[in-house]
């Protein structure tokens, strides 16, 4: 029987066609050798036919991707994604943050220590004068006095004389002495800022550019620096609050800005907002100031 099965395997079918496909490498010669050789080693093709084969063939392999099958979607480059956030960027204009940010017409905040224990922050304008305090920001109005300054808006009054004040609202009233005082920062030493924060141990400076929404930040000392664009989560104009989310989810980031009397804890300057960045799981306080063209 092996001789027999050696002598068909050496020779080649008419034409050398394979009805098998090439799938044992052997063929037939003419039909009374197809019964034999089939009854002897493959004898479900003579039952299911060779597209049954094919087909169960198929099943069983792994197969090359037919070219009639959907192609896989594109993979997003990194590259046309930040060409394509940087046009957006570019469009795009930095919004407009609360007044209660900046110092107005004023050349100068001045730091007040009060009793009962409080600080107070002030910025005089010439007609109006910005009152910042731990619960917010106020804008008072010129009045009359016999002597040295007074401001008022409704119950709220600002009366000083020299280096102390008088404050009084609903709530009581404050005496205060004036500690510290320094310029504020201007578009002229500071070209193309619109707002600036900064904090101690580590030392960290944020900027907002003032044509579009990009910050730039300066962390640990200097040590790393970012630029990235961002959008507005949050803008209340009324209570002088600001949060700022980042424009790249790859690089998260939250700013949140807020009106009210800020000393830096290292050097005691009197700022108008009090700032708190978060990004990559620290969190870096400090106080800022908008900066006004």
């Amino acid at each position: 029987m092996s001789g027999r099965v050696l002598r068909i395997a050496e020779r080649e079918s008419p034409g050398g066609a394979n009805p098998l496909g090439g799938c044992y490498g052997i063929g037939t010669m003419d039909r009374e050798r197809t019964r034999i050789f089939a009854m002897f080693c493959i004898s479900p093709v003579v039952r299911f036919g060779a597209p049954t084969l094919l087909a169960l063939g198929l099943a069983g392999c792994a197969a090359a991707p037919s070219s009639s099958e959907a192609p896989s979607p594109p993979s997003v480059d990194s590259g046309d994604a930040s060409s394509e956030t940087s046009s957006a960027d570019q469009a795009s204009k930095a919004p407009l943050l609360p007044s209660a940010l900046f110092p107005g017409e004023a050349e100068r905040f001045v730091g007040w220590q009060c009793e009962p224990d409080q600080s107070l922050v002030t910025a005089h304008g010439e007609d109006t004068l910005r009152l910042w305090s731990a619960h917010g920001a106020y804008r008072l109005d010129p009045a009359v006095v016999a002597s040295g300054a007074r401001y008022q808006q409704g119950d709220l009054s600002f009366w000083s004389k020299g280096s102390e004040a008088t404050v009084e609202s609903q709530y009581g009233r404050l005496k205060c002495q004036q500690n510290m005082r320094h310029r504020a920062l201007t578009r002229e030493s500071h070209p193309g800022v619109m707002f600036q924060a900064r904090g101690n141990e580590p030392g960290w400076m944020i900027e907002l550019a003032n044509d579009k929404p990009r910050i730039s930040m300066s962390l640990d000392y200097g040590e790393r620096q970012v630029n990235l664009p961002y959008q507005v989560k949050a803008l209340d104009n009324d209570a002088g609050r600001v949060v700022l989310t980042s424009g790249q989810a790859a690089r998260p980031f939250e700013l949140r800005i807020e009106a009210g009397a800020c000393f830096d804890d290292m050097s005691g300057q009197p700022w108008p907002a009090r700032v708190t960045l978060e990004v990559n799981d620290e969190v870096y306080r400090g106080c800022g100031q908008g900066i006004a063209p």
